[in-house]
């Protein structure tokens, strides 16, 4: 993966993350999250894939089931946040995405190989976001209650 910083200023960075072919990206995302103090941010991407998990929240059961495609995928949208649980950055994305038949598969993202590329813009945001446990579902969710300025 390569990465270059496109704008700073007012306390805010904006990077550009280009994934080469065989990249992971949900480990890549939190990865370049964490070596650069990315606590809070929101990200889009576009590109294509070789393999994705995409999951579904079961409300009845608190889980998610997770559903794996191994074929090749267009990125057609990404849209996440990145959040500090517990002091790790977390990433939580969803995905829409287009096979050959001009079908679209959607979901929660927990894993997606590149092929051939992957662009995403990553922004920081103001506020520091934190995730807290929700006692109901079971899940770590931004705490808006929590959100401070940086």
């Amino acid at each position: 993966m390569k990465s270059t910083r496109l704008l700073e200023g007012n306390g805010l960075r904006t990077f550009l993350l280009v994934m080469d072919k065989g990249d992971e990206a949900f480990e890549q995302i939190t990865g370049f999250a964490e070596a650069n103090g990315i606590t809070a941010a929101s990200l889009t991407a576009i590109g294509a894939a070789s393999h994705v998990t995409l999951g579904y929240f079961d409300r009845d059961t608190s889980e998610y089931r997770y559903t794996g495609f191994d074929e090749q995928l267009e990125i057609a949208s990404c849209i996440g946040d990145i959040a500090d649980n517990q002091g790790k950055a977390a990433l939580h994305a969803h995905i829409v995405l287009g096979r050959a038949d001009s079908t679209a598969l959607a979901g929660h993202l927990k894993e997606l190989r590149v092929f051939p590329t992957m662009e995403v813009v990553l922004t920081e945001t103001p506020a520091h976001l934190r995730k807290k446990v929700d006692p109901q579902t079971g899940l770590a969710l931004i705490s808006a209650d929590d959100s401070t300025p940086s």
